[in-house]
């Protein structure tokens, strides 16, 4: 399959009729001939004139000197190597910063981008490039040629790309001339053998795609999406092409029309804006094939308005419902509430009397060029902030907080594997839903996120001090899946100590959540984890520094030197009858004789501890509480029992049943013998009928008996 042929754009028979649209930003259109015409060596100086074109009609007054000067050290280096096409290598380092230059690239990218091969395929050293160019130059080539190292096997995936994205963190810049070289690469990947395009492809869509997409940069991600298609998927890339085909042959344009009529109305209205027709791209009309069936001439492409300030996207968007028919499932606002990758745009959709549906994006310039170029178009991420426009045009920020993100989550992920596993979950999520904090704040959190990523995306590790959700104003349980749109306030307890539920990492999908689970769950093992039995007591590990410690009865534990941590699933308090176990770290965990974990660990071989209690009479227990719901339910119950003295570990709220809820708290007492007290309070909490506590499964009531 030549280069060519995986080339959405080469197919010439689209050319002329789709000429009447005018399109995205093409990255496509400066194909081997425009940049380079002839091959010999005395035309190359023509390509960086290409570039320097482009970099001139996004920063008129930027400095060309580097530009001049890193093209004649990459043509000078490269001389005499061949890319496996044929072309010589320049041609490569000149595409990819092309392919930067139309975007809206800095000139320190730009030079970067003709520097990036050149430390990993010739003879020239960071130092020179540091002494040519600057620091800031050297940096970003030395990133990127880490990231050229990346090696496709599965095994090495892991760790490459946790490297990879750890240079991201560092600088986008970085990650930005990984993509465009990634572009290049893939236009050109025709002359390999079919089984490594494939395997490229496969590694470009689960990987560089969702990361072009979470960078904001929509012009590439399209471009490689539609390269993908058409070497994983010939067959159906080759029917979605016929059908574009067919449809720019066609003599009536529904959409054109469509365009007409908005233009119309806008000047009436005498407000200033550009009426586009933006064509859809190859996988895009094929995810509307597959939605929709049979395709009419409105679903090929979507209207772009686009407006000078924030206020006239509002006005365009009122014109538009007020003059046309809108199909109000349809209207999306991300200028109020913009996406996680800087996306900002009124989505709508109007609709005409004979039944075409046209799409409608309304935005400014500005939003335009972020839509398009994301982190790209935000230039030096840490170059001085400029003024704010005296137009009132937004200032975007310079960093996507997703990137700040993914930095924490590489940092406390406890090994490559899991970084890894947990990154491929968070890149299959395509869309975002935001979520607003009584505060009036918001949340970005991928569709299908829960009550606990919702805590841990506000509050860190902290969030393990959890005990519940209100949702909407109700009381909610910590596994409800939150919707669009929905408010969330985050019911905490009072000890930062507090202890995650194992069962939280069912309900977690987003990587912050898992990892902090995941992490405390690594360095507080139970006695159900595999292993533990073999692991001897030992002197106890010192608690983190700054970390809070916990009241709990004595014990005194045959084990001398022995960590001892109360069962959570049986809670003992004095006076039961205890029996302890040893688990791995030297930890041994106190049940009340009648759990059933003791029934279960004895019948597997365990050996008991002896332990029992010493002369101190702090305890920590699990009660359950039953009420009818009611308005401040909630705070009412924690405030009662603060007041005498019991600090709430974790909690539990169930779904209500016919205006019933169960609570489930485990808390803590300075002393057993307010036990008893504690109770009574919550008893006399208005609504509360019944608190118990906490009875241990038989093991004829465990799952499975």
């Amino acid at each position: 399959m030549s280069a060519e042929a995986t080339n959405p754009a080469t197919s010439g028979s689209v050319a002329g009729p789709a000429a009447r649209w005018r399109a995205r930003i093409d990255l496509r259109r400066l194909g081997r001939a425009a940049l380079l015409g002839p091959t010999a060596r005395d035309r190359l100086p023509d390509a960086i004139g290409h570039v320097v074109d482009a970099h001139r009609a996004h920063h008129p007054s930027a400095d060309l000197d580097p530009l001049r000067r890193a093209y004649v050290l990459a043509e000078s280096s490269h001389r005499g190597q061949m890319r496996k096409s044929g072309e010589p290598y320049i041609t490569h380092p000149l595409a990819v910063t092309l392919i930067l230059a139309e975007l809206g690239a800095e000139t320190t990218t730009l030079t970067a981008s003709l520097l990036h091969d050149t430390v990993e395929d010739t003879d020239v050293t960071l130092d020179q490039v540091g002494e040519q160019f600057g620091e800031e130059v050297r940096y970003l080539v030395d990133g990127v040629t880490k990231l050229e190292k990346v090696d496709y096997g599965a095994a090495a995936e892991p760790e490459t790309f946790r490297k990879m994205l750890v240079a991201t963190g560092s600088d986008v810049r970085v990650m930005s001339i990984k993509l465009a070289d990634r572009l290049h690469n893939m236009r050109t990947l025709g002359v390999m053998r079919p089984e490594k395009q494939a395997r490229i492809a496969k590694v470009t869509r689960d990987v560089l795609i969702p990361l072009a997409e979470r960078l904001g940069v929509q012009a590439l991600k399209t471009e490689l999406e539609d390269l993908v298609f058409a070497i994983l998927h010939p067959e159906e890339y080759e029917h979605t092409r016929e059908l574009i085909v067919d449809n720019a042959s066609r003599a009536e344009d529904p959409l054109a029309e469509i365009a007409d009529e908005v233009r119309g109305h806008l000047r009436e209205a005498d407000i200033q804006a550009e009426v586009l027709i933006r064509p859809r791209h190859f996988v895009s009309v094929h995810r509307v094939a597959r939605k929709r069936g049979e395709l009419r001439g409105a679903d090929f492409g979507r209207l772009l308005v686009l407006v000078n300030e924030d206020a006239d996207c509002y006005g365009v968007l009122g014109e538009l419902h007020t003059c046309m028919t809108p199909v109000v499932s349809e209207f999306k606002d991300f200028i109020a509430v913009p996406k996680f990758n800087l996306y900002q745009s009124l989505h709508t959709a109007v609709a005409r009397g004979d039944g075409q549906v046209a799409e409608v994006l309304i935005r400014t310039h500005q939003m335009h060029q972020v839509a398009e170029a994301g982190v790209i178009a935000l230039g030096n991420p840490y170059a001085p902030a400029p003024a704010a426009p005296a137009d009132g045009e937004r200032v975007d920020p310079t960093k996507p907080g997703w990137l700040s993100r993914l930095l924490d989550w590489q940092e406390a992920a406890p090994d490559p594997d899991t970084f890894w596993s947990t990154l491929r979950e968070d890149l299959a999520q395509d869309r975002e839903i935001t979520v607003f904090r009584p505060d009036g704040g918001t949340l970005g959190l991928p569709d299908g996120a829960t009550c606990v990523d919702a805590a841990y995306a506000q509050y860190g590790e902290d969030a393990h001090a959890c005990i519940g959700a209100r949702v909407n104003g109700r009381l909610a349980t910590l596994s409800t899946v939150l919707r669009d749109g929905d408010t969330v306030q985050l019911l905490m307890g009072q000890d930062p100590a507090s202890e995650p539920s194992r069962e939280w990492l069912e309900h977690a999908h987003t990587p912050a959540a898992r990892i902090a689970i995941q992490r405390w769950l690594a360095t507080h093992p139970t006695e159900d984890d595999p292993g533990e039995a073999e692991q001897p007591a030992s002197v106890p590990r010192p608690a983190p520094e700054g970390s809070l410690a916990r009241p709990h009865p004595e014990v005194i534990v045959d084990h001398p030197g022995a960590t001892v941590r109360l069962a959570g699933c049986c809670t003992p308090v004095p006076p039961d009858e205890v029996t302890g176990f040893a688990v791995r770290g030297g930890v041994v965990t106190v049940h009340r004789v009648e759990c059933s974990a003791v029934a279960r660990m004895k019948s597997g071989g365990r050996a008991e501890v002896g332990v029992r209690w010493g002369d101190t009479t702090g305890c920590r227990v699990t009660l359950l509480a039953e009420s009818f719901g009611r308005p401040h339910l909630l705070a009412d119950l924690t405030e009662a029992m603060a007041l005498e003295g019991a600090e709430i570990v974790s909690a539990t709220i169930e779904p209500p049943d016919r205006q019933r809820v169960r609570h489930s708290y485990t808390v803590e007492l300075p002393d057993a013998a307010l036990l008893p007290g504690l109770m009574r309070a919550m008893r006399n909490v208005p609504g509360v009928y019944d608190v118990s506590r906490a009875q241990p499964q038989t093991p004829s009531q465990t799952p499975g008996a």
